[in-house]
């Protein structure tokens, strides 16, 4: 939760897997107007740690398609790919302190072990690690590092889902925070980043709210704030899942902005604005419905 007379700042964190699609611009849009209606900074980051899914120029035509919509950042981005040694300190302070460990399973041991103990896996869900590796690695070689997760539940609220929990070693199991190709994780990269850049205030995609109990955690055992957390709505697809790139989301049009503006404001709740696109977001600002609500 932001404290009291800390500075609000926001921000959206694309990973440059292609362009942005319409789900993604509401993500962003959110996020701008939260910032904005608060009077506070909004960030830019580039999520690109995942390598082997970046695709060359994203970055830059993301950052130009937010332009086009008139979201400009309070600052230039910030690359994920440039922190690996902050990523690394974070890593060797949970190691020091007994909350991180070597894992030598493959994704193949899990679901032998998964099986054999009569473990019913769910389609869309994620493998919950056994703890195969929580006492030693048995004289086989480490491939990744995972998270200690401590025992109960974790709790925190939404500011649009309300109260939500989850037990993260039951329902996930002590989880990757460097990967065996070498890659850091999701969740450690974020942790440490929203700490580095001072974020209060998370506004992103309903289908990333299952990361935040990992994520508050992980800024527990690192000692870190926990800023405040709004999941906005999704856009879905014709099947009735997230509108995505890995299922076939179309790039957003900026040629007409004020038109993609209006299609992502509809999907929060937002009556579209004739233009032009400032008056757009000043309006949209004024009325964004997430500001000043008891938890913001």
């Amino acid at each position: 939760m932001q404290s009291a007379g800390t500075a609000y700042v926001g921000r959206f964190a694309p990973s440059p897997t292609g362009p942005l699609h319409a789900g993604s611009l509401v993500a962003a849009l959110a996020s701008w107007l939260d910032a904005r209606s608060h009077g506070g900074r909004w960030l830019v980051r580039i999520e690109d740690v995942d390598t082997p899914r970046c695709v060359p120029g994203a970055a830059e035509t993301i950052l130009s398609q937010l332009a086009a919509c008139g979201l400009h950042p309070d600052a230039p981005p910030l690359y994920q790919s440039t922190r690996g040694a902050a990523y690394q300190a974070a890593l060797d302070k949970l190691v020091t302190g007994g909350q991180a460990y070597p894992c030598a399973c493959s994704r193949a041991d899990i679901e032998r072990q998964l099986a054999a103990s009569g473990h019913v896996r769910v389609r869309g869900l994620e493998l919950p690690y056994p703890g195969t590796c929580r006492e030693g690695l048995l004289g086989r070689p480490a491939r990744a590092w995972r998270f200690r997760c401590p025992p109960g539940e974790t709790a925190w609220h939404d500011r649009r889902l309300g109260a939500q929990r989850q037990d993260v070693g039951q329902a996930v199991g002590d989880f990757v925070l460097k990967r065996a190709d070498g890659l850091w994780a999701y969740q450690l990269a974020v942790v440490v980043d929203d700490a580095a850049q001072g974020i209060t205030h998370v506004v992103r995609g309903e289908d990333l709210a299952d990361n935040t109990p990992r994520q508050l955690l992980l800024q527990e055992a690192l000692g870190v704030p926990h800023p405040a957390y709004l999941h906005a709505p999704l856009v879905l697809g014709q099947n009735g899942e997230k509108l995505s790139k890995q299922n076939g989301a179309r790039a957003l049009d900026v040629g007409d902005p004020l038109g993609a503006l209006n299609a992502a404001a509809s999907v929060l709740g937002l009556h579209a604005h004739g233009g032009p696109g400032a008056a757009a977001l000043a309006s949209w600002t004024a009325a964004w419905p997430f500001y000043n609500r008891p938890g913001d």
